[in-house]
């Protein structure tokens, strides 16, 4: 690959592109409340595909879920003044990642390989597979853990656990793997950009 094929670094801006929105979504709630507040992270997230498109030249397809998703149960949130809708979200989204990527182990296909191919480069195929499997694993459990936080947290006391819970459980959960994935041919010089977590929206 030559260096002008290469994916340039973009620093900390994909992380910035996937935290901004839901820390926008935080901030506009406890000023505004949470009909505003879901109207900002409507436009938060709109605005992130925008300069991903622009500025990274791509949008990852779980970012695209994700916006899709967040446009579609923002607007029930703020049509029925129903908050519920907007917290059923991430167990949708988890559910269904985990489904892909289960599905995907079944037939023998890592599916995270398509997305996060240029990220992991080296990486074996027992590696894909076990990558795939652990973070299957790991949106499963996180649906199940959002549908508890839910039925026992209030949307106040939710939201602050998804904002900042949730977010760095996940990030330490990635940064977990990074041992497996060495053992497995990847290398971390090699490393072109952050590796990726979940959509946080």
């Amino acid at each position: 690959m030559t260096d002008a094929a290469k994916p340039k670094p973009h620093g900390g801006l994909s992380f910035a592109l996937d935290f901004g929105p839901l820390l926008a979504f935080f901030v506009a709630y406890k000023f505004t409340g949470i009909i505003m507040g879901t109207a900002v992270f409507m436009a938060a997230i709109v605005v992130a595909l925008v300069v991903s498109v622009a500025v990274l030249k791509r949008v990852s397809p779980m970012t695209w879920i994700s916006a899709v998703l967040v446009v579609g149960f923002g607007g029930l949130t703020i049509y029925l003044n129903d908050p519920r809708f907007i917290q059923l979200k991430p167990t949708i989204i988890y559910s269904g990642f985990a489904l892909l990527l289960f599905a995907g182990l079944a037939a023998r296909k890592p599916l995270l390989r398509y997305v996060f191919g240029p990220i992991f480069e080296g990486l074996n195929e027992a590696g894909w597979l076990k990558l795939s499997r652990n973070w299957a694993i790991f949106f499963a459990a996180m649906a199940v853990v959002n549908e508890g936080l839910r039925a026992w947290l209030s949307f106040d006391a939710w939201l602050t656990v998804k904002v900042w819970g949730v977010t760095i459980l996940s990030m330490a959960f990635a940064l977990a793997n990074i041992p497996m994935l060495l053992r497995h041919g990847f290398s971390v010089a090699e490393v072109k950009e952050e590796p990726p977590i979940p959509p946080q929206g």
